[in-house]
């Protein structure tokens, strides 16, 4: 049977995912008409294709700019320091809640650990800048009460990066690890059995039955996280962002928002967005291929 022939058999299958299908094309593959702009003087009255091509004018000057080397490194900072310490976290979080017999205690733990995924971004920054408040945060409230001088925290560039870290953790900790949790559900109950059987400890058994039952999702979640590595956040930043920390603060998603809309240079945008894209492409394709050379799961 041709392949044409089991579609028309199965069209109604092949109906749901035409919605799907529009999504993603309207706003994935469409929009990349404008890249052309990454190489061209974008005119406005002249529109996209009438523009005059530059080539590689933008790329040139962006990497020749001052701040090249500044946003790079921050970018990579954040991104690479975010990967290092919050991945892991909810990991330790599942690991350490499947332990718990108690099922109510593990539930009401799983909702607060969810609650601040559901909080609005602006919302987010708001609660950060009160606690941190050098006046009336509840954190130099706690500092003043072992004597210790109010820490002016969002004025201090060397502390933002630890600040997007530390809140990226509170606020998509509890949320990251539902994909553990069923990956967890998942292992076969007769592996638990065995390991009782054979009297392994708890440790050893998370070691042993935990940890290589989820070892799939975990290198499949660190592949798409390391496609993402100069993706940093754009709308906490940009929220937590001020004159005194933006020596740490600016990356690529916010000067790229300053350069095209605050300063209309599109095509210069256009042109550092592609670049970024590019090495996120680039870094995904690598870290797949290392996954499937070194025996363990990958995304193709």
């Amino acid at each position: 049977m041709t392949r044409v022939k089991k579609i028309l058999l199965n069209y109604e299958l092949y109906l749901f995912v035409v919605p799907a299908i529009a999504v993603i094309f309207i706003f994935n593959y469409i929009p990349m008409y404008g890249v052309q702009l990454a190489f061209k003087e974008f005119v406005a009255n002249r529109g996209i294709t009438g523009s005059p091509w530059v080539g590689f004018e933008h790329f040139q000057r962006f990497f020749r700019s001052f701040y090249f080397k500044n946003v790079i490194t921050n970018t990579l900072r954040i991104s690479v320091f975010s990967l290092v310490i919050a991945f892991p976290i909810p990991i330790i979080l599942a690991l350490l809640l499947n332990e718990f017999p108690n099922q109510h205690y593990k539930k009401f733990v799983q909702t607060i650990t969810y609650a601040p995924h559901f909080i609005s971004m602006v919302v987010m920054a708001g609660i950060i800048i009160t606690f941190l408040s050098p006046s009336s945060g509840i954190i130099n409230f706690m500092l003043k009460g072992i004597g210790v001088e109010p820490v002016k925290f969002m004025e201090k560039s060397g502390m933002f990066p630890w600040i997007y870290i530390i809140s990226g953790i509170w606020q998509n900790a509890g949320w990251n690890s539902i994909m553990y949790f069923a990956a967890l559900s998942a292992i076969d109950v007769e592996l638990y059995d065995s390991a009782k059987v054979d009297g392994c400890t708890r440790l050893q058994k998370i070691w042993h039955v935990d940890l290589p039952g989820i070892i799939p999702m975990i290198v499949i979640l660190l592949i798409m996280n390391c496609g993402n590595l100069m993706s940093v956040g754009f709308e906490k930043i940009f929220l937590l962002q001020n004159s005194l920390n933006i020596e740490t603060s600016e990356v690529i998603s916010t000067y790229v928002y300053k350069a095209g809309l605050q300063r209309a240079e599109y095509g210069f945008a256009t042109a550092v967005g592609l670049f970024n894209s590019v090495i996120n492409f680039i870094l995904l394709i690598t870290v797949n291929q290392v996954s499937k050379k070194l025996g363990q799961n990958s995304l193709w």
